[in-house]
């Protein structure tokens, strides 16, 4: 296959999942290479990963590092921009104020620019995805966590250089409880308001969105907890930044239209400043579990091209 631009390595460091793509961070992802996180390996273990993983990639692809202009790294936690070191892994051990960005760029022999995962998968979206042609443009990933990332006119808003948007740390209010909304609406969140109300102890989002499609009365309750705290959470994000789109993406989103965004939309919409009422909507992701490799790649392409 014959690149005809500036090839990069974009690469996903996630706290279960480990991606690397090849492409010209145009929306196109040329090669692809994934593998499964073991957690108890920690840091270290994920970096020897990284290291074999760069090799078969290229191999896979013939191609040579030495094609490689720089490389884009979408990280799992804060990240810290003067510093390019990450802040902390909420989830792996061994990250804490790891140089990351000049660890990769001493392995690969190029220029690296590292981001959050989010604000990455984020601006992949804006880009390439949902938010294509419009701005600005607020992601949210649901996952185990909860994360987000706000793209102005193509490009990431990150406040003082240490992150912003973190949608899932903004503190909600449920039946007199106070936490972050990550502790009502991702998938741990789900999960322990599940054993909370039922007594089920590992009951994942999508096996209590299955339950919940059944009719099961303890499903349907701690579904709509998570929904009515979600919705809350953007209409504070509605007011503060009035996005022109809302992009909702992560292994959550995928409970689909019937049980997550058709609620979500109609209690948004009871609850939003009504002047801006009209200028929001809604919608799925569109790039899937290449998302944040597409973001990656995209901030590279940013960075290093100028």
């Amino acid at each position: 296959m014959k690149y005809n631009a500036a090839m990069y390595l974009g690469i996903e460091i996630g706290g279960t999942k480990l991606q690397l793509g090849l492409g010209d961070g145009g929306g196109v992802i040329h090669a692809l290479w994934r593998g499964t996180v073991v957690p108890g390996d920690g840091a270290d273990g994920i970096r020897r990963q990284i290291t074999a993983a760069i090799a078969e990639l290229l191999a896979g692809a013939k191609r040579d590092r030495a094609e490689l202009k720089g490389v884009g790294i979408g990280f799992g936690g804060p990240v810290d921009d003067a510093t390019r070191t990450v802040i902390k892994s909420h989830q792996i051990e061994g990250w804490d104020a790891f140089p990351l960005a000049d660890w990769i760029a001493e392995l690969v022999g190029v220029p690296a620019v590292l981001g959050n995962d989010a604000d990455v998968a984020g601006l992949a979206e804006a880009l390439f995805g949902a938010g294509q042609g419009l701005s600005p443009i607020f992601y949210i990933t649901i996952g185990s966590g909860i994360g987000g990332g706000l793209i102005i006119n193509g490009e990431i808003y990150r406040g003082c250089g240490v992150g912003a948007a973190e949608i899932g740390h903004l503190w909600v209010n449920c039946d007199g409880i106070r936490e972050p909304l990550e502790f009502f609406s991702s998938g741990w969140g789900m999960t322990h308001q599940m054993r909370y109300q039922s007594g089920k102890p590992n009951c994942s989002a999508a096996e209590i969105a299955r339950l919940a499609t059944r009719g099961d009365e303890n499903s349907q309750v701690v579904l709509d907890r998570a929904v009515d705290q979600l919705a809350e959470a953007i209409c504070h994000v509605i007011a503060l930044l009035c996005p022109r789109r809302i992009v909702i993406g992560g292994g959550v989103s995928l409970m689909g239209e019937k049980l997550l965004f058709g609620p979500l939309r109609q209690k948004v919409a009871e609850r939003v400043f009504r002047p801006f009422a009209g200028f929001y909507d809604i919608v799925h992701a569109d790039l899937g579990e290449e998302v944040v490799v597409h973001g990656a790649l995209a901030l590279a392409r940013q960075r290093l091209l100028r």
